[in-house]
Order: C-alpha cells, then sequence, then structure tokens
C-alpha cells in the first residue's frame, strides 16, 4: 500500500487543472483542515475531495472488496469511510462547504474521460459560486 498514491493523483490533477481555467485559485491538502482536503478555496469557504470509489468504500462498481483477506479490507475500508465522515461533520460544524467528487462520477464505461471530467468541473464551478453547503457528485 505504500505505492499507493494519496495526493496529487491524475483525477485530482485533471480536475485542479479545470478549475484553475475557470478562474478559481487555491490551496492544495492544508494541513488545519480535517480530513486535510485536496483542494482548499478560502475565497468561497469551501473544500474539495476528490475521492476513490474503493479507497473510500464508496459501494458502485469501482469499489469491489478484494476476495483475499476480505474481512481486514472490510474494516480498512469502513474505517476510512468512517473517518471520511467524521471529517466531512467538522468542516460543516466548522462553516466550510464541502465538495465530494467520486471517481465514478468520470469514470464509467462508455464515457469519454476529458468530457466527464469538463462536466464533472463545471459543475464544480457551479457549487462554488452557489450557497450550497454539502455536495456529492456521482454518476
Amino acid at each position: 500500500m505504500a505505492a499507493v498514491k494519496s495526493k496529487n493523483t491524475k483525477a485530482e490533477v485533471e480536475i485542479r487543472k479545470r478549475l484553475f481555467a475557470q478562474g478559481f485559485r487555491y490551496r492544495l491538502h492544508v494541513d488545519g483542515l480535517p480530513g486535510k482536503p485536496d483542494v482548499v478555496l478560502r475565497k468561497y469557504r469551501a473544500v474539495i475531495f476528490v475521492n476513490g470509489c474503493f479507497w473510500h468504500y464508496h459501494g458502485c462498481h469501482l469499489s469491489k472488496l478484494p476476495k483475499t483477506r476480505a474481512a481486514w479490507w472490510k474494516q480498512k475500508l469502513t474505517g476510512n469511510r468512517r473517518r471520511d465522515a467524521n471529517a466531512v461533520k467538522r468542516l460543516l460544524e466548522s462553516q466550510w462547504r464541502v465538495l465530494v467528487i467520486w471517481e465514478c462520477s468520470f469514470r464509467n464505461p462508455g464515457v469519454r474521460r476529458s468530457e466527464a471530467l469538463d462536466s464533472v468541473a463545471k459543475h464544480a464551478g457551479r457549487f462554488l459560486r452557489s450557497n450550497e453547503r454539502f455536495m456529492e457528485l456521482k454518476p
């Protein structure tokens, strides 16, 4: 698991590029915030998490448990999910707005990745300009 990247994943970088192109300026992985969000937009008092469906145990077609050591994986991934929920709760209590982008929102069979990422970034831009407190982008 040490080889698995937790920061600056391909999806994260692609979404950041699209947000930057829309004129959004941000900070990355701010230490002082719960859950250490992937993208922090202080001007909008908003944070964005780009979650991989497997590692955050989303429950979609991309988050199937491995067959070997299934009990261990279930415990680990359930812990990740619990930790994520706690971070979101603490951020909302601190008056931050939270956007969670799930990997399956841009990684679907039959959908071009670049077009799906453009759509996700457009939705993210709408969220940032709105007054919504919480949003999840799923397929």
